[in-house]
């Protein structure tokens, strides 16, 4: 699976920044995580790994278990409902992004997998 690929499809449709996609891609394929372990793996500073988190859960990526933890919802849910608010903020009409459909159903297997070790 090419992520770099994902990566750069979530950064022109859906307009995340760099740092946001990078973590969006390591929880949804890795599972729940701190920010001190987003941090270590990514080799960035953990007020980083805090911040674009909470940028996620804001976007409609990411819901916390605790203070420091995150986690992703479902791929196919969260690429279109992370679309519909850019949509919004930029007033642009919403409608069907093969693109970010198909981000959906090629983060869906590493997602599953994930979650049932």
């Amino acid at each position: 699976m090419d992520l770099s690929k994902i990566e750069n499809d979530l950064i022109s449709e859906i307009k995340l920044q760099p740092l946001q996609a990078k973590v969006y891609l390591l929880i949804t394929c890795h599972g729940k995580m701190s920010s001190v372990t987003i941090a270590k793996k990514l080799k960035i500073s953990e007020e980083d790994a805090q911040k674009a988190s909470r940028d996620l859960m804001t976007l409609g990526a990411f819901i916390d278990i605790t203070e420091t933890e995150f986690e992703a919802m479902h791929p196919r849910f969260t690429a279109v409902n992370m679309y519909r608010r850019m949509c919004e903020r930029e007033n642009r009409s919403f409608g069907r992004n093969k693109i970010v459909d198909s981000i959906g159903v090629i983060l869906e297997k590493p997602y599953d997998d994930a979650r049932t070790k």
